[in-house]
């Protein structure tokens, strides 16, 4: 990994650091009763089940951890297929009715695939809309070439609680395709913790992609 990687690396992991550190203890007011509790832990498991035409089917979990700004992350086939990757992030969030919420990540990629990465998770947020982004680029520490910019993008409208229609668009290698970027409509179906979606990508293409996931939170 040349010099300039390295840096970049650093910087990232210096700003994850640098936001740790910036959160100082408040010490508790003369007659408090008693501190206020830590924030509890949030967890997010997901599973998309992958069905590419002109390539292999395929799984791709991911688990999340959140604990007020700390969060933690692990995915499987994301990068690659035999690749896994975890993350390590802080949540920042800003507004009420428009609702901006982000993650800053740093990340390590191995198996298949073997990098650094730096990446985010975005949200924003109005009424039933909602824009939802997410990406890394990968540096990859046996051939550079290999280098590549991940990304996920979908737009969503919820006209009820229950119901999402919207558009999404990829930017993968995990599997091979005609298109660099993908894209293409979807449908969720959220029963209390449980969201099921489907997506149909190049759905006027002759053969689409689909993907389906099934997410749970607790």
């Amino acid at each position: 990994m040349n010099a300039a990687r390295r840096f970049a690396l650093a910087a990232v992991l210096a700003c994850c650091a640098a936001a740790a550190s910036a959160q100082e203890e408040t010490p508790a007011a003369p007659g408090a009763a008693e501190a206020a509790e830590p924030p509890a832990w949030e967890f997010n498991a997901s599973v998309y089940g992958y069905f590419p035409p002109e390539d292999t089917d395929y799984g791709q979990p991911t688990v999340m951890a959140d604990r007020g700004p700390l969060h933690l992350e692990a995915r499987y086939n994301y990068e690659g297929i035999d690749t896994g990757s975890a993350w390590v992030g802080w949540n920042l969030g800003v507004g009420d009715a428009l609702r901006l919420d982000a993650t800053l990540m740093a990340g390590g990629v191995f198996g298949e695939t073997k990098g650094v990465a730096p990446g985010y998770e975005l949200t924003v947020s109005w009424g039933p809309l909602e824009l939802y982004s997410e990406g890394e680029y990968v540096f990859d520490v046996e051939d550079s070439e290999n280098d590549f910019l991940y990304n996920w993008a979908q737009l969503g409208y919820s006209p009820f609680d229950w119901l999402t229609v919207g558009f999404a668009s990829q930017r993968t290698r995990a599997y091979e395709t005609g298109l660099d970027v993908q894209r293409g409509p979807f449908i969720g179906f959220t029963y209390k913790s449980l969201t099921l979606t489907t997506y149909v990508f190049n759905a006027d293409a002759e053969s689409p992609t689909v993907v389906s996931s099934l997410a749970v939170s607790f």
